[in-house]
């Protein structure tokens, strides 16, 4: 077979219509299916965006005789209507380019209807995106994001990339991975939140989207030990302000999948999910009216305890959809969070939940420099790891609020996945560290 005259597409497959009847077309991707009847053949080429039919007849044919499925191939051709009912068009091949061939038998087959165990496919994770299913997760998950990033930007925040390897712990937490940094030792960091609150000194208002890593034992649907954060920080805002900086984003990303559902470029994704999410009003419940409710629904707890997982459950079976916890109490929360003027046992505080599931943490920081070294050391911790926090507080530092959201798992709520791994390319827990 004649070579293509170059490596380049002139279409995806989601690009081949009846307006290009006629007309020269060369199409790129993986071979899904090779369907020989004689004296023709019709060759299913898939790529990211769908799925071509092309037919081969005569010498073309040829090449096709030890072509492996999932093989890559150029195939180049004239646009004709379509003899099948699934295709209006396909290609009528006059050229063919084997570039690749895929050995066999592979690990697992995306296009089979069989599925295959999670663990299995992320073991052969590059091949398992092949499946439109699951590819369409990840398509989901980069606009998403860039859905996000645009409110944030229209609401003047500053995009940050801040220090993933750190010399103190940046939450006090003792969950961290600790590697040896030169002649010392380091850690990676679980959250920007130290430098994002001294940035918002001179920046006004921040925002960063990076991934952060915590040394939890747990082993969990909802668990990673690396894990994807989307966090803000604003000066001059309250707590209330950021949760509803937190309401428009969601509006705006719910509003985004609904507008791509409508035209088709989304299939597996449950539309009527997500169409009633975006009409649910988000409800903001304080921690005590939440306590109230447990207790009347039998759950054994006190006032001051933290939700346990059974509790959260119970509460997300009553308040369905995303909701707020507001006004924990102080000692629930870390060293950072302000108290409430009017209580100081409570916090300026908030989750935001879906059923069991904290998305968000967020509230009102402490501006303070001498309130904020008094709960470093009231929560057991070193106020001398924290100088170089603490001295950032001595040049003015305005009153600010700010909340973390985890990505991975709001895309777990979008997608209905059961575990958070689905929704990970390439998962890091207590038992995998590959590929």
């Amino acid at each position: 077979m004649a070579s293509c005259d170059r490596i380049h597409r002139s279409h995806f497959a989601n690009q081949i219509n009846k307006n290009l009847l006629g007309k020269r077309v060369q199409i790129a991707g993986w071979v899904e299916e090779i369907r020989d009847i004689g004296k023709l053949a019709f060759l299913l080429i898939r790529d990211v965006s769908g799925l071509v039919q092309t037919v081969v007849t005569g010498d073309y044919l040829l090449a096709l005789k030890d072509l492996t499925r999932h093989s890559i191939v150029i195939v180049s051709g004239i646009i004709q209507v379509g003899k099948a009912k699934d295709f209006d068009v396909e290609v009528k091949v006059d050229n063919i380019d084997i570039i690749s061939k895929a050995v066999q038998p592979l690990p697992l087959d995306p296009a089979s209807r069989i599925d295959s165990a999670l663990d299995k496919r992320i073991d052969s994770r590059a091949l398992d995106l092949r499946n439109p299913k699951i590819s369409e997760i990840f398509r989901l998950k980069s606009s998403m994001t860039a859905a996000i990033r645009s409110v944030l930007q229209s609401e003047r925040f500053i995009e940050v990339q801040t220090p993933k390897i750190i010399g103190t712990a940046s939450e006090g937490g003792a969950n961290l991975f600790s590697v040896n940094y030169f002649d010392t030792v380091a850690y990676l960091a679980q959250s920007p939140q130290l430098y994002k609150e001294q940035l918002i000194l001179s920046l006004d208002r921040v925002f960063e989207i990076a991934p952060y890593f915590r040394a939890e034992k747990s082993h969990t649907v909802r668990h990673l030990s690396e894990f994807v954060s989307i966090d803000i920080e604003a000066a001059f805002l309250d707590y209330n302000d950021v949760m509803d900086i937190a309401e428009r984003i969601l509006a705006n990303v719910l509003n985004q999948i609904s507008l791509t559902l409508e035209v088709g470029e989304l299939t597996y994704i449950d539309k009527d999910s997500i169409i009633e999410l975006s009409r649910s009003k988000i409800e903001r419940f304080s921690y005590k009216h939440c306590v109230d409710v447990l207790i009347d629904e039998g759950e054994k707890i006190e006032y001051g305890d933290d939700l346990s997982d059974s509790a959260l459950r119970k509460l997300g079976q009553i308040h369905k959809g995303f909701y707020f916890i507001t006004d924990w109490p102080l000692k629930l929360k870390p060293f950072y969070i302000h108290e409430k003027e009017n209580d100081p046992f409570l916090s300026e505080s908030f989750d935001l939940q879906f059923g069991y599931l904290e998305l968000i943490s967020g509230g009102r920081r402490q501006h303070d420099r001498s309130k904020l070294r008094k709960r470093i050391i009231d929560q057991g911790l070193d106020p001398a790891g924290f100088e170089d926090h603490l001295r950032a507080f001595e040049w003015g530092m305005p009153p600010h609020s700010g909340w973390g959201l985890g990505l991975d798992r709001l895309m777990m709520v979008l997608t209905n996945a059961q575990n958070v791994r689905e929704v990970v390319l390439y998962p890091r827990d207590t038992q995998r560290l590959h590929p």
